[in-house]
C-alpha cells in the first residue's frame, strides 16, 4: 500500500496563499475527514493531494461530479477504467459494450440504486442520481485512496448512509471533505478541523462529538 503524507504543503491563489504551510499523513486504514465552514480550505486541500498523490492509483470524485452529459450512465461509470485499457476498445465500447462490463457495471448501479438508470443519458438525471453514478464510477474504478468531495451532499439519509458505506469499505484509506458532521463521525475514524486555510483540529473521531466540532462553523 502506498504511503500518503504531504510536508509543509501550501496552495496559493495568485500571490496569496489560501492553505498551509501544513503537513499530514494518511496512515494505512485511515478514513479522514475535512470539516470546516465554507472557504476553510477543504476543497483546496483536497486538489493539492490529488496534484501530489494522482501517481500513486488515487481516485477523486470531486464536487462539481466532472460527468459527461450526453454519455449513458453506463459509459460514465466506465470511464473510470479508461487508462485500463487499449483504445480501440474503448472506442467500440461506445458502439458495443462487453457483456461483463454491463454486468459488472449493473451490478454497482444496483447497488446504489440506479440500475435501471443505466442506459439515460447523465443528463437527464436528477442532482442526487448524478452523485449515485459519480461515486458508482470511483468505486468501478478502484485503487489504493480515495479523495472525495462532498460526496453524498445530494443524498437523503438512508442513501447517504448506504452511499458512505460503501466509499469508505471500498478503499483502504481515504479523504473526504464533509459537511455533516453525523456521517463524517459514523464513517470516518479521523476527523481534521481546518480553518483559514490551517489545521485546527486532528483528533479520532472516536474522541469527538457533533457538539465539540460547532466552533469550526
Amino acid at each position: 500500500m502506498s504511503d500518503f503524507a504531504l510536508k509543509d504543503a501550501e496552495a496559493h491563489y495568485g500571490a496569496t496563499r489560501v492553505l498551509g504551510p501544513l503537513s499530514m499523513r494518511i496512515a494505512a486504514g485511515e478514513r479522514v475527514a475535512l470539516i470546516g465552514k465554507s472557504g476553510a480550505g477543504k476543497s483546496t486541500l483536497l486538489s493539492l493531494m490529488f496534484d501530489r498523490w494522482q501517481a500513486q492509483n488515487v481516485a477523486l470524485m470531486p464536487q462539481a461530479l466532472g460527468l459527461v452529459d450526453t454519455l449513458s450512465v453506463f459509459h460514465n461509470v466506465y470511464m473510470g477504467r479508461l487508462d485500463r485499457h487499449r483504445w480501440w476498445r474503448n472506442l467500440a465500447t461506445l458502439a458495443k459494450p462487453w457483456r461483463r462490463d454491463i454486468d459488472e457495471i449493473k451490478a454497482l448501479l444496483d447497488e446504489v440504486g440506479i440500475g435501471e438508470k443505466r442506459w439515460t443519458p447523465c443528463g437527464e438525471l436528477s442532482g442526487g442520481q448524478r452523485q449515485r453514478v459519480a461515486a458508482a464510477r470511483v468505486l468501478y474504478q478502484q485503487g489504493d485512496l480515495l479523495l472525495a468531495d462532498e460526496p453524498v451532499s445530494a443524498l437523503d439519509g438512508p442513501q447517504a448512509s448506504h452511499v458512505m458505506a460503501m466509499l469508505t469499505e471500498g478503499y483502504p484509506q481515504a479523504v473526504l471533505a464533509m459537511h455533516d458532521l453525523e456521517l463524517a463521525l459514523a464513517f470516518c475514524t479521523r476527523i481534521v478541523g481546518l480553518k483559514d486555510g490551517a489545521i485546527v483540529l486532528d483528533a479520532p473521531s472516536e474522541a469527538l462529538s457533533s457538539a465539540t466540532l460547532q466552533d469550526l462553523y
